[in-house]
């Protein structure tokens, strides 16, 4: 990471991040290690997250390691036992999955984000921050999408994120908790697997192209999405930790660029940075998949201070040289 996003000192402050094995959460991690936060501890079941993302910080005095699920209460409860905030990145991701196994899905993204919300609850964490999806905005027309308008979830994925933001909203009023919700469009970046049947777009395209192989694109290759590197994602939460408007708590933000790609151009960059002229293979469209996104970010630089520090470009180059020195 290249910025402080912060400015308290975070030496005698203690975290748990929920799925810190994973993609998103290990990138926190990394932030909250590298910022000498008082106490990071990771809850991660393994189920798609991987060690190896947090390998270098489990000898480090301030990182604790629990392998434990957030579909057991109780072991959510000792996981927010002492612990100032909360980054709920746990979940079971992808739209095809959710489509393909719904009850995975919610026994996980509801169920489980029911356990660590009411766990932070009973513990008496001082703020609650939990990732929602861009796909909650589901059949909603209008570009770019506002936090307040929002369609018909199109997915069961997307139906699990609309209900984890109805109890961050009945929890906040019913208990007087503190609570923020980030709607990711698109994240990418480095520690985001190309491994398993529901790999992400970018994460496919990199090894693709390093490895001189034709990647699928479905449908036509033009539908848009706003890629958000990793370290902007990373940048919502740590503001959203500390941030001192009064107005900023119970809130839900877009944490995007603002700027949308479709997929043909995304696919079109990486190549341009692999040397490569492999040309993807088309295939038919996915279901309960969305057709355009871009996000609308006023909201999140107006109450939270959050300014995307990292376009797509860069951020597909930090990401091509980490896939570079990773298939070493």
């Amino acid at each position: 990471m290249q910025h402080d996003f912060h400015n308290v000192d975070i030496s005698k402050t203690r975290f748990l991040i929920t799925g810190g094995a994973g993609f998103i959460g290990s990138n926190l991690v990394a932030y909250l290690v590298e910022h000498k936060a008082g106490h990071v501890r990771i809850l991660d079941n393994l189920l798609t997250g991987n060690l190896e993302n947090i390998q270098p910080f489990l000898s480090a005095a301030n990182v604790e390691f629990i392998k434990e699920d957030i579909r057991d209460y109780s072991a959510c409860l000792k996981a927010c036992e002492g612990i100032d905030y909360v980054s709920h990145q746990a979940a079971l991701g992808s739209v095809p999955r959710s489509v393909k196994d719904p009850i995975a899905t919610h026994s996980i993204n509801a169920t489980g984000f029911l356990n660590v919300l009411a766990a932070a609850k009973e513990q008496k964490v001082k703020r609650f921050v939990y990732a929602s999806s861009s796909s909650v905005y589901g059949d909603h027309p209008v570009l770019p999408k506002r936090e307040q308008e929002t369609g018909n979830p199109l997915s069961p994925y997307a139906v699990s994120k609309k209900t984890n933001e109805l109890y961050a909203a009945v929890f906040a009023k019913t208990y007087g908790m503190e609570i923020i919700g980030l709607r990711y469009f698109n994240v990418f970046g480095p520690n985001q697997s190309p491994e398993g049947a529901y790999a992400a777009v970018i994460p496919l395209f990199m090894h693709a192209a390093l490895s001189k192989n034709a990647p699928f694109i479905d449908g036509d290759g033009e539908q848009t999405r706003d890629f958000t590197f990793v370290e902007n994602a990373v940048q919502a939460n740590i503001r959203a930790f500390f941030a001192t408007n009064p107005d900023a708590t119970n809130q839900i933000y877009n944490v995007a660029v603002g700027e949308r790609l479709s997929i043909n151009e995304i696919y079109s960059m990486i190549t341009g940075l692999a040397g490569s002229d492999v040309k993807a293979i088309h295939r038919e469209s996915r279901a309960g998949d969305i057709r355009d996104s871009l996000a609308d970010i006023s909201k999140a630089e107006k109450l939270l201070g959050y300014t995307p520090t990292v376009k797509a470009l860069e951020g597909l180059r930090r990401t091509f040289e980490w896939f570079t020195q990773s298939a070493r």
